[in-house]
């Protein structure tokens, strides 16, 4: 398990000399072809597992297999509204999307906190989401700030930037 920052991306390298998650790692990861599971994008933080065995890699990617959620932070109010239409699916420029579920967890500052559970992670899909969504000026909603904090079993409890070893549970229950 890897506490991937905000600022890095998902890739072994760069065409374009950014900073890979492969730069925070040690370098036996690398090295010993472990490979990512699924994908964040370079302003998404939280977590990401790596694995060393291309079948439980393609096992773990499979849509619906496991459940991943998401802490979100909205520009503007969240509204139970926005929540109920986010469920039914919303239609973007890359089709339609919908969450699994959506926990309003109130907000500050301007702001809504949201909990969003997907079955499915298409690219940039919380993202989208929320921006085919307007606040009560018209105005689209725009995330401020994406965190994933589950991966089916498997709960984020170390720092930015941190990695840790799942532990034999975890890996049980990610084969379950």
């Amino acid at each position: 398990m890897f506490h991937k920052p905000r600022g890095c991306v998902v890739t072994r390298s760069d065409e374009h000399s950014r900073r890979t998650v492969f730069d925070l790692l040690p370098a036996w990861v690398h090295e010993q072809g472990w490979q990512p599971v699924g994908r964040l994008d370079m302003d998404t933080r939280g977590l990401l597992l790596f694995v060393n065995d291309g079948k439980l890699q393609e096992q773990l990617s499979r849509p619906g297999v496991h459940r991943k959620v998401y802490e979100v932070w909205v520009r503007g109010r969240v509204t139970p509204e926005h929540a109920a239409q986010l469920l039914a699916g919303v239609d973007t420029p890359a089709g339609r999307l919908r969450a699994a579920t959506i926990e309003l967890r109130g907000g500050a500052g301007g702001k809504s906190r949201v909990l969003v559970t997907l079955d499915e992670g298409r690219n940039r899909q919380i993202r989208r989401m929320f921006s085919a969504l307007k606040d009560e000026t018209s105005r689209a909603l725009k995330v401020t700030d994406l965190k994933r904090t589950s991966f089916g079993p498997v709960q984020l409890d170390i720092q930015s930037g941190q990695w840790r070893w799942l532990t034999e549970a975890e890996q049980t229950a990610l084969d379950a």
